[in-house]
């Protein structure tokens, strides 16, 4: 897909509701990108659209969450404090894609580790308030 646009939250989140839909039970989706630009943004427009109701916010401190959508759990980890994940880490974080639609925001901490990707998005900053935001199926 090529890289578009957004110029706002909501349509960072749109077009993550637009993925979402393409989404099913075990599939991961990377979320790459500078601070501030807008992964959890996505993350949350991605979750909303899945059903979740809870509030979404940035996992940084406690690494991951899990919520319950229509019709599937969502988990939304982030690795941004991890200079990679020992076989112990990984052993806190495996029951986070069982039997979930998962998002992992600064998955190269996690490279050689992570199951496969479906998606690896990529968010940047682009003049102003607006992002560029690339999904490729992997």
């Amino acid at each position: 897909m090529p890289e578009q646009e957004t110029t706002s939250p909501e349509e960072t989140e749109a077009l993550a509701a637009a993925l979402a839909a393409r989404l099913v039970v075990g599939d991961l989706v990377t979320v790459a990108g500078e601070l501030g630009s807008g992964k959890t943004t996505f993350v949350r427009g991605a979750c909303r659209a899945l059903g979740v109701r809870e509030r979404v916010t940035s996992p940084t401190y406690t690494v991951g969450h899990r919520y319950h959508g229509a019709a599937t759990e969502v988990s939304h980890l982030d690795l941004y404090r991890f200079q990679g994940v020992s076989a112990a880490e990984w052993g806190d974080l495996e029951p986070y894609f069982d039997g979930a639609i998962s998002f992992v925001e600064w998955p190269e901490a996690g490279d050689g580790v992570l199951p496969a990707a479906r998606f690896a998005v990529r968010l940047r900053h682009a003049p102003g308030a607006s992002r560029m935001v690339s999904i490729d199926e992997c």
